[in-house]
């Protein structure tokens, strides 16, 4: 059995829940997120609590009970607090700023970089050098920041760049000066 899909899922009392047949309805105060899963693994909902169960054990059945449970509780985690994803951006002259909902950074290049977040994403900029991304949909945020980071990701040299705040960035040793002639 898996060890995550047997978990039951509790669910939140301002978070509404519908399950019609293999699609999933979740309404909370962040938003409504609804998603649609493989016939084949049975999805309950009984006292507050959801339960993923998995007809047999074929490789696929068991792939994918651990799958749509964790799916399932991501929506509502999702609409009940929201997602979160913080980047930061080293580097001299490099900085963020808001202009309306749409994130404009400076990263070196000869034009500013304006990006527009997906409905349902928020950006935040507390710092120049800090960018704050939330939302009720883990896997839009999750995206958005990648993007956002993909404009200028960081080097291993200087460490010049837009990182996650919790990435390490490996760190290479610059050219080895030769000996004079």
């Amino acid at each position: 059995m898996s060890r995550i899909g047997k978990l039951p899922i509790i669910v939140p009392a301002d978070v509404d829940v519908k399950i019609d047949g293999s699609t999933v309805t979740v309404k909370g105060p962040k938003g409504s997120l609804s998603s649609t899963f493989k016939s084949s693994i049975g999805i309950e909902l009984e006292n507050g609590q959801i339960k993923v169960t998995r007809p047999d054990d074929t490789k696929e059945n068991r792939s994918l009970h651990g799958l749509t449970r964790t799916l399932i509780n991501n929506m509502i985690v999702g609409v009940h607090e929201g997602f979160k994803k913080q980047l930061e951006i080293v580097g001299i002259g490099y900085r963020a700023e808001k202009a309306g909902n749409n994130l404009v950074l400076k990263v070196g290049y000869s034009h500013d970089v304006t990006m527009v977040p997906p409905e349902g994403v928020t950006v935040d900029v507390p710092a120049p050098t800090s960018i704050v991304i939330n939302g009720y949909d883990k896997q839009l945020v999750g995206q958005f920041a990648s993007e956002v980071r993909g404009v200028r990701p960081p080097e291993p040299y200087k460490g010049k760049g837009i990182k996650y705040a919790e990435e390490v960035v490996r760190r290479k040793e610059g050219k080895a000066g030769k000996g004079g002639k």
